[in-house]
């Protein structure tokens, strides 16, 4: 089974994108690092989504792009060749409810963390200021870039609530624009382009990387009896 790779890398600092497996992603200090942890990642993956791997992975790398940004941190500005297109009312629904699956999905994760403000973990900085180390400032972090990732497809869209409640609410008035499926690429924020298909992505791909986090923060921090929903490895 062919896993069709997008490459964005600073040096060698590689962030690696599965395009046809939305969302999945490894991060490694070379290339073949994150092309190593591929097979893991869309094992995990389809585990989460409850469905069948059909066959055994192998990652095909189909588009490059040398970035300036901060890769090892999962700073991010790539569009891909195949998120330029517009998107039909079946994938449409069904790439929205995965984006809806993962919210809540990691809204139950950090309900089951005991202690949302405790965390083993050492402060460190990154491109976008300290690191989220509690559950809390996890979940803060990546539930507000609801605005944010909308905003950039011009819809007003808000914070409030539950990460999966202001996702859906924000998927609503997308679905108010007219011809909302063949809204074209976008330049917004920082220069960086947009699409309908990226925000879906990057939804659930930057869910993943802090769920990832917050999970193996838990377990350091609590024990094993953190339950273990994105079925990472």
């Amino acid at each position: 089974m062919k896993i069709r790779c997008v490459w964005e890398h600073n040096g060698s600092d590689t962030l690696l994108y599965a395009g046809n497996f939305i969302g999945a992603y490894t991060r490694g200090e070379t290339r073949e690092i994150a092309l190593g942890k591929m097979a893991d990642e869309i094992r995990s993956y389809q585990a989460w989504k409850g469905e069948p791997l059909d066959g055994r992975p192998e990652p095909v790398i189909v588009q490059e792009k040398a970035s300036a940004l901060t890769v090892s941190d999962a700073d991010s500005d790539i569009l891909f060749d195949t998120e330029r297109k517009p998107l039909g009312a079946a994938e449409y629904e069904a790439l929205k409810a995965l984006a809806i699956k993962s919210a809540r999905d990691f809204h139950a994760l950090y309900q089951a963390v005991p202690d949302k403000d405790k965390s083993c973990l050492p402060a460190r900085d990154t491109f976008y200021g300290p690191v989220p180390r509690t559950a809390f400032e996890m979940y803060e972090h990546t539930k507000n870039v609801n605005s944010y990732y909308f905003g950039e497809l011009g819809v007003e869209a808000d914070n409030e609530g539950t990460i999966a409640d202001c996702r859906a609410r924000g998927f609503a008035l997308l679905e108010h624009q007219p011809c909302f499926l063949a809204i074209p690429v976008r330049r917004g924020s920082y220069d960086e382009e947009w699409s309908l298909r990226k925000l879906l992505r990057r939804f659930v791909w930057h869910d993943r990387i802090h769920a990832k986090a917050m999970y193996r923060m838990a377990v350091r921090t609590f024990g094993g009896n953190i339950p273990n929903i994105f079925h990472f490895v």
